[in-house]
């Protein structure tokens, strides 16, 4: 759920003209229309600057439809949960009701074998050295979710438990000693949603809900739980993998998230999740320190305590992206809020390959915040 979820080779799908940006913005624009035939079927995407608030599409919203993608669809955020899950923990910290620096077992105790020397901080900036359960970002091999092919595709609809995950993923070893290293690892978000039910006896997905939903009227904004359909005006997603010399590309919109968790089950809009991080670092979520520990990346990373830090060349962004598959999303908001930029890109299943992808997809970021 880090980065884009692009598998297979092959040809971008056509996709029809796109209605005329308007002046200063042919920019993006030409952005957005140039990851079609790449890999991407259809995007949407929020930008507020000095000049105002612009949304714009580019592409369809199905394979065998010319309805263009709306832009006030809803998506999966993949690892923009993670965000939300890690400003809960930040304000349990901030109400005391737990220590960053203390070990996760002081508040699972003997309930999951996770190494005495992990912290709550290692988990929220990655650096315990788990594995991840998801698996995709390790060379090693796959996880307990199967790699994103056929495999994924025949157990789709399966449901996993967060005991399960964990107890997979602490069954590996352990990728280095905790804090000293840094590794994505889904898996530390989903144990961060236990430790957020253990310690309030409410679900992560309550907890934000209350905290965070409800407050800044989030109405958008959603916990899928093992349902499979997103819940409101969508475009559609795709998956594709080699077969038989060939590719094959399904419908992946219809899938059991519960695999993503506290990690990435989320679904949501461009508009709430703009409101979400703009609110975020305005400091209306979490007090000045936790928010400046949030903001502050590990040594070897660009990753703070669920927030990442992007580096541009008009400036630092701070935000999330999130890939699951079919959808991939990518949020950067600058640091006093002049700026923000957030993004919702339906996978057509045919990507060229994952690095022209991406260098396309990074155009669209650095069109909409830089110029």
């Amino acid at each position: 759920m880090a980065g884009a979820a692009v598998v297979g080779v092959g040809m971008g799908l056509l996709a029809p003209a796109a209605t005329a940006a308007p002046a200063g913005r042919d920019k993006v624009q030409q952005a957005m229309e140039g990851v079609l035939p790449v890999g991407a079927l259809g995007i949407q995407l929020r930008l507020r600057d000095a000049a105002g608030e612009w949304t714009g599409s580019a592409g369809r919203a199905a394979v065998n439809s010319d309805r263009p993608v709306r832009t006030d669809g809803l998506f999966r955020i993949g690892s923009n949960t993670k965000t939300f899950t890690a400003t809960v923990v930040l304000q349990l910290n901030a109400e005391r009701r737990v220590d960053l620096d203390a070990p996760v077992n002081r508040y699972l105790p003997g309930y999951l074998p996770v190494n005495s020397k992990i912290t709550v901080r290692n988990l929220l900036q990655h650096t315990s050295g788990i594995y991840s359960h998801t698996g995709e970002e390790d060379p090693a091999g796959p996880g307990i979710i199967p790699p994103f092919d056929k495999r994924f595709v025949d157990t789709r609809y399966r449901t996993y438990t967060p005991e399960q995950m964990v107890r997979w993923a602490l069954a590996q070893p352990s990728r280095f000693n905790p804090g000293e290293g840094w590794s994505y690892s889904n898996t530390n978000y989903v144990l961060l949603g236990m430790l957020i039910e253990k310690l309030t006896g409410h679900s992560y997905a309550q907890e934000i809900t209350q905290r965070i939903l409800r407050p800044l009227h989030l109405r958008q904004t959603s916990f899928p739980g093992t349902h499979s359909g997103i819940p409101g005006p969508h475009a559609q997603g795709y998956l594709g993998y080699p077969d038989g010399g060939g590719l094959t590309v399904v419908d992946i919109t219809r899938i059991n998230p519960s695999w993503g968790g506290a990690a990435g089950e989320m679904i949501s809009s461009t508009r709430d999740l703009e409101r979400f991080y703009v609110a975020l670092l305005a400091g209306e979520l979490l007090p000045a320190a936790q928010l400046t520990q949030m903001m502050t990346p590990w040594r070897d990373s660009e990753y703070g305590l669920g927030l990442h830090r992007v580096r541009t060349s008009c400036g630092d962004f701070y935000g999330h992206t999130g890939g699951i598959p079919g959808y991939v999303t990518d949020v950067m908001v600058s640091k006093d809020r002049s700026k923000r930029m957030v993004l919702s890109l339906t996978d057509s299943g045919r990507a060229t390959d994952r690095d022209t992808f991406l260098a396309a997809f990074g155009r669209v970021g650095d069109a909409a915040v830089c110029g």
